[in-house]
C-alpha cells in the first residue's frame, strides 16, 4: 500500500470544501428563502445542512485523493476523476440555481443530473479504489434526499 501524503490529502479536501463555500457565498442568504415557500415534510433544521455538507465534501475530497494516488492506470483514474469534477460543477451550481435564482424546476433538473453523476462517480471510484466508492454512499443518500426536497418544494408551491 502506498504511503499517504498529508499535503495532497489536504489539497483534495480543501478544494472540495472550497467548492461548497463558494457555492454558498454565491447563493446568498437562505433564511428568507424558507419563509417564502411552503416547505416539505422531513425538512431538516437549517443548521444541519452546513454540517452534513462539510462532512460530505471532506469525504468526496478524500475519496478523490484515493483515486488520484492509486496504482491504477492513468486512463482509469482520469475517467473516474472526470466524473468527479463534473459532479462537483453540478453540485456548485445547484444551490445557486435553487436559492439565488429561485429557478426551482431548473434546480430539480440540475440535482437529478447531480444524483446521476454522483452514482456514476461512486461506481467508478469503487472500481478504482473500493474504499473511495464506499465513502461516497452517504453523498448518494443525501443527494437523493435533497432531490426529494427540491421536487417537493415545487409540488407544494405549484
Amino acid at each position: 500500500m502506498k504511503k499517504r501524503n498529508f499535503t495532497d490529502i489536504l489539497l483534495w479536501v480543501v478544494t472540495a470544501e472550497l467548492t461548497g463555500v463558494l457555492s454558498a457565498l454565491f447563493s446568498g442568504g437562505f433564511s428568507d428563502f424558507y419563509d417564502r415557500y411552503v416547505q416539505p415534510p422531513l425538512l431538516p433544521p437549517p443548521w444541519l445542512f452546513p454540517v452534513v455538507w462539510t462532512i460530505l465534501y471532506a469525504l468526496m475530497g478524500f475519496s478523490a485523493y484515493l483515486v488520484c494516488s492509486s496504482e491504477e492506470s492513468p486512463l482509469k483514474k482520469r475517467n473516474a476523476l472526470r466524473v468527479y469534477f463534473i459532479q462537483l460543477a453540478l453540485n456548485f451550481s445547484w444551490s445557486i440555481v435553487f436559492f439565488r435564482l429561485e429557478a426551482l424546476i431548473s434546480a430539480a433538473a440540475v440535482i437529478i443530473a447531480l444524483l446521476g453523476a454522483v452514482i456514476v462517480m461512486t461506481v467508478r471510484f469503487y472500481r478504482t479504489v473500493p474504499l473511495a466508492g464506499y465513502l461516497n454512499i452517504p453523498y448518494i443518500v443525501w443527494t437523493a434526499f435533497a432531490s426529494y426536497l427540491n421536487i417537493a418544494v415545487i409540488l407544494l408551491n405549484a
